[in-house]
């Protein structure tokens, strides 16, 4: 009765705090670019995103029981009411210690035909049959016969804080994350499969941001969605500020015994959805996805051996390109105004990344293992320090 107990305050005080949680911009970290209404990918019309987090357990970790500290992410490029709609799509990988499944069909099709599933590493297998099932259940096909489906499902490891070889993503949970997706304002930090996430040395999770660019006559929204799970301390760094060196010391004094991890310093990995409205074809998706890295490298990330960093990148713009049959013509931005868009994929990268360090909080995992939230005063002390915090 206690631990149903414990486990019911932790998922409310859990709720609670997603409603009220601060973003970067709040407490002051500046950012380049013009964001959209909601600074999230679900600025770009038709995205949804939904989550399912799993919070249960604390203590020594008991393989199959837990602590649990996990979750799943699902991204629809055309909302999941749409059933079957392509987007034309791309990907790329600056360090593969990592999965992304589905990609290799995305680079020989250049079309992204599934929902965009994140999760922990060792649970990629129960979400893409989930979602199988889901398509068959739904009839995502619209009474096709199709003989082949490659679900996309990405992960990061959340070892360190979850009971991860107690394998507990379930079909259910999939589900959840599936049916919860909407557009609008969403959650931040400790929630779907960044639940148990860590990034440069502080907690992470999920995060979210927007840039909204105008080319020539026409207005483009470039939306990101990041699971920060990579980086060193040291090497943090927030508007310019090298954060991490600040804050070297900080709250190591409260690690009284050495954590019962395998995990390395710098060992992580991080997963980048950038979503945008704009006319671009596969190939330029790819350019797209090549500028991820330059924002994660603005926050102190360099693609350390153990992390895995995959990126993929989606145009939600002409809807009638994938014809299985039928000639079709599509709009093209051309190559040299494609600029702007580079930009504003850098920028939002940078900001989802920040936002997912500022919304999440301090989390206990298995054996007492303990993630630290990125304090905000003394952030904000830095800030000011180098002449960097904006009123």
């Amino acid at each position: 009765m206690k631990r149903t107990f414990l486990v019911f305050a932790i998922l409310f005080i859990t709720y609670q705090s997603y409603a009220q949680k601060s973003r970067a911009r709040d407490i002051g970290v500046p950012f380049a670019g013009t964001v959209g209404e909601f600074n999230a990918i679900t600025d770009v019309k038709g995205v949804e995103v939904g989550y399912s987090t799993i919070i249960s357990g604390v203590g020594e970790n008991i393989v199959g029981k837990g602590p649990v500290r996990t979750g799943v992410t699902a991204i629809f490029p055309r909302g999941k009411a749409k059933k079957i709609s392509p987007v034309y799509a791309n990907w790329y990988s600056l360090n593969g210690n990592g999965e992304m499944t589905g990609t290799t069909w995305v680079t020989e099709s250049g079309f992204l035909e599934t929902p965009i599933m994140l999760t922990n590493t060792n649970s990629v297998g129960v979400v893409r049959d989930a979602v199988l099932k889901w398509y068959v259940d739904t009839n995502w096909y619209n009474g096709d016969d199709w003989w082949y489906t490659y679900p996309v499902v990405a992960e990061t490891y959340d070892g360190f804080l979850n009971d991860i070889y107690g394998f507990h993503v379930k079909e259910e949970n999939v589900l959840e994350a599936i049916n919860n997706a909407s557009n609008g304002k969403i959650a931040e930090g400790n929630v779907g499969g960044g639940t148990g996430m860590m990034c440069l040395g502080f907690k992470g999770g999920t995060g979210t941001a927007s840039r909204i660019v105008q080319i020539k006559d026409s207005t483009y929204t470039v939306g990101v969605l990041v699971q920060a799970n990579f980086g060193r301390k040291k090497s943090l760094t927030i508007a310019g500020v090298p954060v991490g060196m600040e804050l070297i010391d900080t709250l190591n004094n409260e690690l009284k015994l050495p954590p019962k991890s395998y995990r390395k310093e710098g060992d992580g990995s991080i997963i980048v959805v950038v979503a945008t409205d704009a006319p671009l074809l596969p190939h330029q998706l790819k350019r797209i996805a090549n500028r991820v890295p330059l924002g994660i490298g603005k926050t102190g990330g360099y693609g350390t051996n153990g992390s895995g960093d995959i990126f993929i990148a989606f145009s939600t713009a002409n809807p009638d390109a994938f014809q299985r049959e039928d000639f079709t013509k599509v709009e093209v931005l051309p190559n040299d105004l494609i600029d702007p868009l580079l930009e504003a994929t850098v920028q939002s990268v940078e900001e989802a990344i920040i936002n997912a360090m500022i919304a999440a909080e301090t989390m206990e995992g298995i054996n007492g293992n303990k993630s630290y939230a990125l304090p905000h005063d003394l952030l904000i002390k830095i800030l000011k320090k180098y002449n960097r915090f904006k009123e």
